[in-house]
């Protein structure tokens, strides 16, 4: 079947409102669902206006967006929709994995170190699917104070455009907030967590973080990398991105 074939009018119609009341079920505009399908716009809209039928190829990219089935089989020729189960819950973004699979995978992790405020702390986080909890999660890996590794889940709202790593542990929480993916990967944004200080003495604090898909081509170097390392020029630059054009900010008190 040509991938420019028509669906018929009556059943061009039945996905038209199928999809619209997926849109008001997961608040989220008629433009974010077509930059997650990779159309256009003006192809969505004259789609469900019923102006012009859907075709085949819009059809296959709005189902990996909204993780629906939206043609039927030799069985079901009405087309109804199934909705597969592979769908994040709605307190993390309402998500379908088809539409998130390109975040899945390995990053370099890059923030200030803490111990050391002149060197960067360099460490790996995955981030993959979690069929258990049906959505995407994170794990730290590669960390020198290993006690302090962090997990949990990923949180990708349409509203914000952003992309929340998000640990809860009893009600304890660290949050990371990135940028959707750059042209080469790099998500950058900032960290949320309690430092920790003497004793049992916790301070909560603020940092820029960057979070860089690891090629396998490269030599990656973990751990405290301090001026003079090899990797700390572009370690440190990509933290300086963060802030510098900026896609986070720290803001002091005004007097």
């Amino acid at each position: 079947m040509a991938s420019d074939q028509h669906v018929s009018g009556d059943d061009s119609l039945a996905v038209a409102m199928r999809i619209r009341e997926e849109i008001a079920r997961r608040h989220i505009t008629r433009q974010q669902l077509a930059d997650d399908a990779r159309i256009s716009l003006s192809t969505l809209e004259k789609a469900l206006s019923g102006r012009r039928p859907f075709t085949i190829a819009t059809l296959v990219r709005l189902e990996e967006a909204l993780g629906l089935s939206l043609r039927g089989g030799p069985d079901n020729p009405a087309m109804m929709t199934e909705t597969i189960t592979s769908l994040a819950p709605e307190n993390l973004g309402s998500y379908a994995r088809p539409a998130v699979s390109w975040i899945e995978g390995a990053y370099l992790t890059l923030r200030p170190s803490f111990g050391d405020a002149s060197a960067v702390y360099a460490y790996r986080t995955e981030i993959a699917w979690d069929e258990d909890n049906s959505s995407l999660s994170f794990r730290e890996e590669e960390r020198m104070d290993a006690d302090f590794t962090q997990w949990g889940q990923v949180s990708i709202p349409h509203q914000s455009g952003h992309i929340y790593l998000v640990t809860n542990r009893h009600g304890q929480f660290r949050l990371i907030v990135v940028s959707r993916p750059l042209i080469n990967g790099e998500m950058l944004g900032i960290l949320t967590t309690l430092q920790a200080g003497r004793g049992a003495q916790l301070t909560p604090v603020s940092t820029p973080i960057a979070l860089i898909p690891i090629d396998d081509k490269k030599k990656i170097h973990f751990g405290r990398i301090a001026k003079g390392h090899p990797a700390f020029e572009n370690y440190s630059a990509a933290l300086h991105r963060t802030v510098d054009e900026p896609f986070a900010m720290l803001l002091p008190p005004r007097r």
